[in-house]
């Protein structure tokens, strides 16, 4: 079991906003994760990544990477330009030493099993152009909080036994508010064992939800959901983990899910 703790993007506790700071600061405070959030574009240099690669392998720091939000493999007109995206920061992951690139796959509109044909295409496609660049990275469709985009926690497990090359990025917050404040985190894990995964690429939070799903990302404070149940079942099970903190409050809470996996008796 190894299990590994940090934050998206750059820690608030850090006095440079460089993702190479950023890395450093993760080291500092005791975490052991980062994931690049590409966001708002793929703005950095294949060499400013292989540069951050390089510090992250010296310090130990695990490294993913988000493609932009701007993503809609769902849609004829935007799949082009959607993976386009993706493959951009599968390009950049490869150089900064990260295995999983995670992306929200789309929405779905008013023909589910049509969009969710589209998605297992391109990502087929995306995933044989990894292949033939020679990246180890893997493609990685996440859990998504909106009832209008596609990807709950059985879609998303479809995409990745269908596509060589995925693997999922399971947010439990996101699963949380697509189902109205409802989670099961033994059902979840109990459905991902088919997998085999060596570890489970996951993001955390709690959230604000109303009918239609996601509306924004909270403190850990608030509960919604409470973690506790999920670590101690994690450390029953000895799983493999990587949790990056969505939280308003990054690396504070991602600390706090460090202090929690200590008191159910694992050992960083």
């Amino acid at each position: 079991m190894k299990v590994r703790i940090g934050s998206a993007g750059v820690p608030i506790a850090s006095k440079d906003p460089s993702t190479l700071a950023g890395v450093q600061t993760i080291k500092d405070i005791g975490l052991h994760a980062m994931e690049v959030e590409f966001v708002r574009g793929v703005n950095m240099s294949n060499a400013t990544a292989r540069k951050v690669g390089v510090l992250a392998k010296k310090l130990d720091i695990q490294l993913s990477v988000h493609a932009p939000y701007y993503i809609n493999l769902c849609n004829p007109e935007k799949q082009k330009a959607s993976m386009k995206r993706i493959l951009d920061s599968c390009e950049r992951a490869y150089h900064l030493g990260a295995k999983v690139a995670a992306f929200h796959p789309g929405y779905h509109g008013e023909k589910k099993e049509k969009a969710m044909k589209m998605v297992i295409d391109s990502c087929g496609r995306m995933a044989k152009h990894i292949r033939q660049k020679g990246w180890k990275v893997k493609l990685g469709p996440e859990t998504t909080g909106k009832l209008s985009q596609i990807c709950d926690i059985d879609e998303t497990i479809k995409v990745c036994k269908k596509v060589s090359g995925c693997v999922p990025v399971v947010d439990w917050a996101h699963i949380y508010a697509k189902d109205q404040g409802r989670i099961d985190f033994k059902a979840i894990l109990d459905k991902l064992k088919p997998l085999r995964l060596s570890y489970i690429h996951s993001h955390f939070s709690c959230i604000n939800f109303g009918p239609r799903g996601e509306l924004n990302h909270l403190p850990l404070s608030e509960k919604k959901p409470d973690y506790k149940p999920l670590v101690k079942e994690l450390v029953r099970r000895k799983v493999s983990i990587t949790m990056i903190s969505e939280s308003p409050l990054l690396e504070k809470d991602a600390l706090k899910v460090k202090k929690m996996f200590e008191e159910a008796g694992y050992r960083f």
